[in-house]
């Protein structure tokens, strides 16, 4: 819940769902970086603007079993919405990894209803039902990423630049050793967006430039996946 909630006021809604293995409190504390990290930096980021949820998964993840999980989505929506102020046209989701899998899945089934995701290092995990419907979509991969490999995550990017209608195009993507990441925004049909972040460093949703490690506090995701959730 935002600091000095307001009822009539409707907020942003962003779900962060977890890793494989992974907990939804390793999403809601940040783990070992701490509140800064905390649902992958949009506590911080969004500076009580949104309200924030870290579901858990079966079996610590998203396996979506019959759709089983979007389903668990679509009840916690009506759950949330019932109680809080939410703007209908404001819902996020986004997650690393196996969660990463499962935002693809509700950017598949569930177009109309979410604005956007972010897919850290995702694959195609949680199946992708429908997956012919427009929705703004922020892939982000390492290009030495040795669990899913870059390749699954363009695959998805590229359902969206289809969807999305945009101008097709290959990416530019950093050397291995340069410690750097490109972003890339596609030109697409308005309000649609796609973009696409390609860093030097391998599995991990929060690499740091110039450093072949994971913090929290330093990634530079968590201000682009807040600047691609705040243009809404």
């Amino acid at each position: 819940m935002p600091d000095g909630y307001d009822n009539t006021r409707p907020y942003r809604l962003i779900f962060g769902f977890h890793w494989r293995g992974g907990t939804m409190n390793d999403v809601s504390s940040g783990g070992s970086s701490g509140t800064a990290w905390s649902y992958y930096g949009m506590q911080e980021q969004s500076s009580n603007s949104a309200i924030l949820v870290a579901p858990q998964g079966l079996g610590n993840g998203w396996a979506n079993s019959g759709g089983e999980d979007v389903t668990f989505t679509d009840d916690m929506i009506k759950r949330i919405e019932s109680d809080l102020c939410v703007d209908p046209k404001l819902r996020f989701a986004m997650g690393f990894s196996y969660g990463g899998g499962m935002s693809y899945a509700l950017a598949c089934a569930r177009a109309t209803v979410f604005r956007a995701v972010v897919v850290y290092a995702g694959a195609q995990l949680s199946g992708c039902s429908g997956g012919s419907q427009p929705i703004a979509y922020f892939g982000i991969h390492g290009i030495s990423d040795n669990v899913l490999n870059i390749s699954a995550g363009r695959s998805l990017r590229d359902r969206f630049v289809a969807n999305n209608g945009c101008a097709a195009q290959s990416p530019r993507e950093p050397a291995a050793g340069s410690r750097t990441h490109i972003t890339t925004a596609y030109s697409c049909r308005a309000g649609y967006p796609v973009q696409w972040a390609a860093f030097d460093g391998g599995h991990g949703p929060g690499p740091v430039d110039g450093c072949a490690c994971e913090d929290g506090v330093r990634t530079w995701t968590k201000g682009e996946a807040w600047r691609f959730i705040a243009q809404f």
